[in-house]
Formats: structure tokens, C-alpha cells, sequence
């Protein structure tokens, strides 16, 4: 049986211009995206078959990877289940004119081993942790398969009748507050909605669109969302913890419903719903929901004071209480990630 390092998948990526988002650093979208193939790679390698992400712990971006440099994301799988596969995924970014690295984001996903019918099937592969890191790592990881336990089940017990709309983007428009007509209050209005088909492009294995391309998107229909309400540009600064509830496939359509839940000082939390459709029968389902936070951005690319916001209605004042509520968790999580990467040796740091 392999050990948890000799699980290890790395992928290197010269960031071009081609991926940027804000001028001069890397699209939020584009690196997710780039996660999961590097997590893809080590699951599929364990599962010896196919696999999808079936959720995401917090993805905390604690600097952008910037044009030029590489970006180095090391992948390895730190526990096995059933059918399901944890994999840690840890990135640098590495400066060409110093080769100085430094710790960009932490992650770790969870994917299921599926077959041809994309139904769970067993991983007949386990791995062996060989000392004392190893062995943390897999106590970690069976602490953070207890959380998604839990979540998963408090969202069984939402979907029975008492859900929470805080989630939920209102009815969209696609027109800026300005150009939407009915609208008496602009704090009603700040909504966003994309849709777009799969293409067989988007698939990975078989027929079911790759997580990334899906996580791509998302990020964009969010990410254009606050950049109409700052009026100026944003980069991506979290994703919250998500959980993929319904496969995609191709030739079905995607629609990414994006609506805006708190304001702060200089950053602001979006809610993406993203449903996708059989257009030959007109079944529609909940594929994910997903919490972005993004930072708004001046001209010289550092941070700067957003609009303020006033939640009104009901609905806002829901949406914004526990949007505050993720906020304080994310910032205790963020200082958490940080004070663990300081007490790391240079060789844990890369």
C-alpha cells in the first residue's frame, strides 16, 4: 500500500496572460479550475477509474498568483473511504527572478469513485500513512469527513419544508441596477444570471462535465456580479465550503444564479445557485450552491472601500445576517491557515 507522499500528483503552470483576471494576476476561477485537475489526477490514480468532486472544504486565497510566475500545485490523497477519496491540494506561486515560493491556498476535496453509470463503486486501494505528519493528516481528514457529515445532513433536514432562502438568489435580471425597470430600491436589485449549455468539450469522463469548467464559471458569473455593484474590478478572496448535490451532463443547460449577500469594508459576499435542465424533458435540478467572497480592487490593484449596502427587506436582512455570521468564521479560519503556515519548516513550505 502507498503512503500518503507517495500519493503525490504535481502540476506546474506558467500563469499567462490568458489567465488573468484582475490585470496582472490570476482569474479565482481559472486556479479552482486548476485545482481540481491536479485533485482529479491523484483520486483517479488511487481509484484506479473515473471520479467527481462531490465537495469542497474552504478554498482561501491568501495572495494571487501573479503573470509570470508558476504556479505549483501539489495534490495527494490523505484519506480513503467506501467509494470516496480526500485530496489535499496545497499552492504556490514561485517568483522566476528569485525562485523565493510562497504558500498561496490550501484546499481539500472529496470525490467518489463512480463507473460508467457515474453510481459509486468501491476503491479497492488504500493507502498506509508512514509517521507522525501522515498520521495527522488522516485524523484531520476523518475530523473534516465528520463537518460534511453533518452539513449534508442538516441539509437533508432544510430540504424538508423549514429551508433557509438565504441561498437563494431573488427572480434575476441580467440588466444593470440603473437599466432595470419595476425596481423602486436598487438594494432589491442586485442580481445576476448566466446560462450557458454543455458541450461535450466540458466532459472529463463520459458524458458528465468536469467540475473545474463548472467552478470556472461560477467564479465568472459571481465575479461579474460585484464588479457592476463596486463599478471597478474584484478578485476572488474565498470560496466557502460546498457540496455538489446532482451530476451534469452534456447537452444539458446550466443557469448560475448569482445574488449579493453582505457588503463589508472593502469586500463583498456573493451567493451563486447553479440549477442545470434537461431540455428534452424540462427536469431541472440543484447541482450546487456555492459562497464567493471577492475583494475590490483600485487601479493600483489593492484594496478599496465598496459601496455601501443596506439590507431592506426580509430576505436581505437573512441573507446578510448569515452571510456575517461565514464572515467571522472565514476570518478566524484565514488567521487559523496563516499562524499554521508560520510554525511550518521551509521544507513543509516547499
Amino acid at each position: 500500500m502507498p503512503t500518503i507522499a507517495e500519493t503525490t500528483v504535481e502540476k506546474i503552470e506558467m500563469v499567462f496572460p490568458e489567465h488573468a483576471g484582475a490585470p496582472g494576476q490570476i482569474h479565482g476561477g481559472r486556479m479552482m479550475q486548476w485545482i481540481t485537475e491536479a485533485g482529479t489526477m491523484a483520486a483517479a490514480r488511487m481509484a484506479r477509474g473515473q471520479v467527481v468532486l462531490g465537495a469542497m472544504d474552504d478554498i482561501d486565497f491568501l495572495h494571487p498568483v501573479k503573470v509570470g510566475e508558476i504556479a505549483i500545485l501539489r495534490a495527494q490523497v490523505e484519506y480513503i473511504g467506501r467509494s470516496s477519496l480526500e485530496v489535499g491540494v496545497r499552492v504556490w506561486a514561485e517568483n522566476v527572478n528569485t525562485g523565493a515560493r510562497s504558500v498561496t491556498l490550501n484546499s481539500h476535496l472529496v470525490f467518489v469513485s463512480v463507473g460508467d453509470d457515474i453510481r459509486p463503486r468501491p476503491v479497492r486501494e488504500r493507502i498506509e500513512p508512514r509517521g507522525a505528519a501522515e498520521m495527522a493528516l488522516v485524523e484531520a481528514a476523518r475530523q473534516r469527513r465528520e463537518q460534511r457529515l453533518t452539513r449534508w445532513a442538516k441539509r437533508r433536514d432544510l430540504a424538508t419544508g423549514t429551508q433557509s432562502r438565504e441561498s437563494e438568489p431573488l427572480p434575476t435580471s441580467n440588466g444593470p441596477p440603473s437599466a432595470q425597470a419595476g425596481h423602486a430600491d436598487p438594494a432589491t436589485t442586485w442580481r445576476f444570471e448566466s446560462v450557458r449549455s454543455v458541450l461535450p468539450e466540458d466532459a472529463l469522463f463520459g458524458t458528465t462535465m468536469f467540475a473545474g469548467k463548472l467552478l470556472m464559471a461560477l467564479d465568472e458569473a459571481g465575479g461579474i456580479l460585484s464588479m457592476r455593484y463596486c463599478r471597478g474590478l474584484v478578485m476572488t478572496a474565498c470560496l466557502d465550503a460546498m457540496d455538489f448535490y446532482a451530476p451534469i451532463s452534456t447537452h444539458e443547460v446550466v443557469t448560475f444564479k448569482a445574488g449579493l449577500n453582505y457588503v463589508g469594508t472593502s469586500s463583498l459576499e456573493v451567493g451563486v445557485k447553479v440549477v442545470t435542465e434537461k431540455p428534452w424533458t424540462g427536469e431541472v435540478r440543484h447541482a450546487c450552491t456555492a459562497f464567493l467572497t471577492y475583494v475590490h480592487l483600485g487601479p493600483d490593484l489593492r484594496p478599496r472601500p465598496c459601496p455601501p449596502f443596506t439590507p431592506n427587506t426580509v430576505d436581505e436582512k437573512r441573507r446578510w445576517e448569515a452571510a456575517r455570521e461565514r464572515r467571522d468564521l472565514r476570518l478566524a479560519r484565514v488567521k487559523r491557515l496563516k499562524a499554521a503556515l508560520t510554525g511550518e519548516s521551509p521544507a513543509e513550505k516547499g
